[in-house]
């Protein structure tokens, strides 16, 4: 299973993904994307085996990926605070990979249904999905 994570910003979010991804399932490669060396630095820390930064590397990863996990914003062209470009956005909308999306509302965007969940409650239904694509797969 080929796995992208992408994330931006400071990547925080991102690189709680990636451990929690690293510490249940020790056998899938992480590919990290930030939008910018800070977010792939943090990703990197977190355990992903492999990273890169960018909007081309947003591009050619969403291509090559089975499995895409970050938040909601990476198919909003514009969101977080101006990193997402609509060619990344694209990418990952048109994606052949399966999306884990995890609704955290910013950036003028309000995700109903995810108000309430912490962080960490999120990423462990990231783990459970991520269980039942792995079982399957």
């Amino acid at each position: 299973m080929n796995l992208l994570v992408i994330d931006g910003q400071g990547g925080g979010l991102g690189k709680q993904i990636v451990a929690a991804i690293e510490s249940n399932f020790p056998s899938i490669t992480v590919t990290a994307v930030g939008t910018n060396a800070i977010a792939t630095a943090a990703m990197v820390k977190a355990g992903a085996r492999r990273s890169a930064t960018g909007e081309n590397a947003v591009v050619v990863g969403c291509r090559e990926a089975d499995v895409i996990v970050g938040p909601i914003g990476i198919v909003i062209a514009d969101s977080l605070l101006g990193e997402i470009t609509p060619a990344m956005a694209a990418a990952v909308g048109q994606s052949r990979a399966t999306r884990i999306l995890i609704p955290v509302s910013h950036c003028n965007s309000i995700v109903v249904g995810g108000k309430g969940l912490s962080i960490s409650r999120l990423i462990k239904d990231v783990v459970l999905e991520l269980q039942t694509l792995y079982e399957n797969a």
